[in-house]
């Protein structure tokens, strides 16, 4: 017996539609879909939710000398002649940074093996390519959803169902996040 929703479709369909509908549920937060799908896909989902709540807090602050470039009043690199040539001029700062530990890195490895990119288009200017805008949707879990989830312990989708299809019975449910 299987463990899993075959969905009559071959295994690399099946797991592209579950891919695509997981990273349209994690960027919408809502999608409508078949009953047997909306389980399918809340098997996906629940477990990268749980992931970026476990490693929501991660990371260390490391500080670092890093060499900056001198810029003048109208932001230009200052330069410097030196044996006949033009040198940037760089100054040393002390900057301190997050950094991942490695089993957040991990974390995000596995979420992106599952997630799709997502690429925003503005409504004003829609079809023009230099206006489109790619969502971090790896980073939205970190900042957006972990923090939110971080006191449940389970249990971050509902299917509320919203009856038969018309073109075919099928049940349809609303998966949404909680």
């Amino acid at each position: 017996m299987s463990t899993y929703r075959k969905l009559g479709k071959t295994t690399d369909q099946r797991l592209a539609l579950l891919r695509n509908q997981t990273t349209a549920l994690l960027y919408n937060g809502k999608i409508i879909t078949t009953e047997a799908r909306a389980k399918e896909i809340r098997k996906m989902a629940e477990p990268l939710i749980a992931m970026a709540v476990r490693e929501m807090d991660n990371t260390e602050e490391v500080t670092k000398t890093v060499k900056v470039a001198r810029k003048d009043v109208n932001g230009k690199r200052v330069k410097e002649e030196k044996d006949g040539k033009k040198v940037t001029v760089y100054d040393e700062q002390e900057r301190t940074f997050k950094k991942d530990l490695p089993s957040r890195v991990h974390a995000k490895r596995q979420m992106a093996k599952i997630l799709y990119s997502v690429t925003e288009v503005p409504e004003k200017q829609a079809g023009r390519k230099k206006n489109t805008v790619k969502v971090d949707l790896i980073d939205k879990l970190f900042t957006e959803y972990a923090p939110k989830y971080a006191d449940r312990q389970g249990g971050y989708t509902r299917i509320i169902k919203i009856g038969p299809r018309k073109g075919d019975g099928a049940m349809e449910v609303v998966l949404e996040l909680v």
